[in-house]
């Protein structure tokens, strides 16, 4: 009998199920997994070979792929990843052959606020400690291929500030002449530290000391790699794209690469193992691929085509998730990672809790780590309404890529039956299936309604299609994101960004660069504050990044920071260990 969650946190629910939870093995074999295809990392997860895989299932027909969504979220977050798990969850009671794919936590949400992403309540993915923890290494694997990179690039310029052009010709280099003031790369670490967002290095008082200049930590979930791992077809296409990466450029203002530093492959070699997709399970036992971690709001915000293209494979059903709401996961799923997989998707969930919805249609929004506010307490179906507002514009987002919508109303125990009649009816005036779901209070069993909906949304034709074609200039594509899936009447450029625009419309590779935007999650906007479905304003565009090696031209829209920072009530102040068992508490 599974743990009342109005009663227990997630981690005393996962860890009661981890009791009884399969074995990796059992987990593999009801898959059809081949036992020279698993590679186990203890007796409850391990990894996938996908080479072994994909060959051997070449000639089977894909199973029907169904990716997951939402509103834009409160600050608190609408409950994707545990509608992923509750819909497989959901899709087992119905006897379907299914896989979940989601992202692996990073440190700095897990012991900030936000929590681990296995999904909530008694619709989670278990082991839950060492998923959170670090689970098989690939960030730890990512950290050191992306700091190796800066190692490089440092360690270059502080030989080429002390050798002469003939001393280097000596040791088989040639003068790479970075400007220290155009050094792209930066450090990273996987927790939100905000006091390295900004530092000096090379502040030793000798010559061997490092080269003397500004540098910065973004969270390892960012790194240029974390993207080439969730994009990448194959170990012969991430070496071809970690060569790729621009870490700096000279003073003559040409690109210098990791492959200039002739530090690719070895960064490649750190990342051979964590190029295979990881095997866990839900709390009912049902699959779940696990693989890559990147952020919505500044990356990709996807776990990686290598992990669909599996799950695909050996299940009837893919359900796969995509970050934060559509306006920014999905937009990138529907055109940046279905682009690189060439994947066309059956179906669209599209989140929404109560909550959210009266956060969108008036009541205070909620601060992480303080209680709920006291108005969102009893029945206030006028907010409701008002909030669904936002629910629509994101139907319609799904509905412009030709595929098949259903909205979850992800339910909680205090929601009225009033307010959810609310948003069945206008979700469904939109054209969506609308699904009611109970998943996080009663598992699979919860989420049977939703289930159905999924199953007959991917029996239905669709019509899928790109919002833009890479031929179009640069500028057109950021216009045509803002005013089609935000809702903008237009875009502006700083002084700097419009430079780099023009640049980039000069760079023959243009054409072959998708574009990744970056924005708030918390709004359809660039502005968190603006709630709803915000009229009259103007994206504005601050800076372009360039990712050569993930094939991304990068817009960055208002203040948003590479590098999270940490809360005044963070997770790790309520994690610990019992020094005799050596078991972990207290990682939700």
């Amino acid at each position: 009998m599974a743990l009342d969650p109005t009663k227990h946190a997630d981690w005393e629910i996962a860890e009661d199920a981890e009791k009884n939870m399969k074995t990796i093995y059992e987990v593999a074999d009801q898959l059809g997994i081949e036992k020279e295809e698993l590679l186990p990392h203890g007796h409850y997860f391990g990894k996938l070979d996908y080479r072994k895989i994909l060959d051997r299932t070449k000639n089977r027909p894909d199973g029907k792929y169904v990716d997951v969504t939402a509103i834009s979220p409160t600050p608190l977050g609408e409950g994707k990843s545990t509608c992923v798990m509750g819909l497989v969850q959901g899709l087992g009671k119905r006897n379907k052959s299914v896989v979940g794919a989601v992202r692996q936590p990073s440190g700095g949400p897990t012991m900030n606020i936000k929590g681990s992403a296995a999904g909530g309540g008694l619709a989670q993915c278990i082991p839950l400690t060492p998923f959170s923890l670090g689970f098989t290494g690939d960030i730890n694997a990512i950290m050191n291929a992306h700091n190796l990179g800066m190692v490089a690039l440092t360690s270059r310029m502080q030989h080429e500030a002390n050798k002469t052009d003939a001393q280097l010709k000596e040791i088989g280099l040639k003068r790479l002449d970075v400007h220290p003031k155009r050094v792209e790369f930066g450090w990273i670490i996987d927790f939100c530290a905000q006091a390295l967002r900004d530092i000096t290095i090379g502040q030793g008082p000798g010559k061997l000391d490092g080269f003397t200049m500004k540098s910065k930590f973004a969270i390892a979930v960012s790194s240029e790699i974390m993207a080439i791992l969730s994009i990448c077809k194959d170990l012969k296409d991430m070496r071809e794209r970690i060569g790729k990466i621009v870490v700096a450029y000279d003073r003559q203002d040409k690109p210098i690469t990791t492959t200039d530093l002739e530090v690719a492959g070895a960064m490649t070699a750190w990342m051979v193992e964590a190029l295979n997709p990881n095997l866990m399970q839900t709390l009912e036992g049902q699959p779940v691929v696990v693989h890559a971690g990147p952020f919505a709001n500044i990356a990709i915000g996807q776990s990686s085509v290598l992990a669909d293209r599996v799950a695909l494979k050996i299940a009837d059903y893919n359900v796969t998730e995509s970050g934060f709401g559509a306006d920014i996961g999905f937009e990138k799923f529907w055109n940046l990672k279905c682009r690189y997989s060439g994947l066309k998707p059956n179906c669209a969930v599209v989140v929404a809790t109560i909550r959210a919805l009266k956060c969108h249609g008036g009541a205070p929004i909620p601060v992480p780590g303080r209680p709920m506010p006291k108005e969102y307490d009893g029945e206030n179906v006028g907010w409701v309404e008002e909030g669904c507002a936002n629910l629509v514009h994101h139907i319609e987002t799904v509905k412009k890529a030709g595929i098949n919508p259903v909205v979850c109303i992800n339910a909680f125990h205090t929601d009225t039956d009033a307010e959810i009649a609310a948003v069945r009816r206008i979700g469904e005036a939109a054209g969506a299936r609308v699904a009611l779901s109970r998943h996080w209070e009663h598992g699979g069993a919860g989420a049977l309604e939703f289930a159905d909906a999924v199953v007959d949304a991917c029996e239905e034709p669709n019509d899928f299609k790109f919002l833009y074609d890479l031929e179009m200039p640069l500028d057109d594509r950021i216009e045509i994101i803002a005013k089609e899936v935000y809702g903008a009447d237009g875009v502006s450029y700083t002084p700097e960004a419009k430079q780099k625009l023009e640049r980039l419309k000069t760079d023959p590779e243009i054409n072959e660069l998708s574009t990744c935007m970056v924005k708030t999650h918390l709004s359809l906007s660039h502005d968190p504050s603006l709630k709803g479905v915000p009229k009259g304003w103007t994206l504005p565009i601050r800076d372009i990044l360039t990712y050569k090696g993930a094939g991304f031209v990068v817009p960055v829209a208002g203040a948003i920071s590479l590098m999270p920072g940490t809360g005044s009530n963070p997770a790790y102040r309520r994690v610990d260990v019992d020094v005799e068992t050596g078991k972990i508490e207290g990682v939700f």
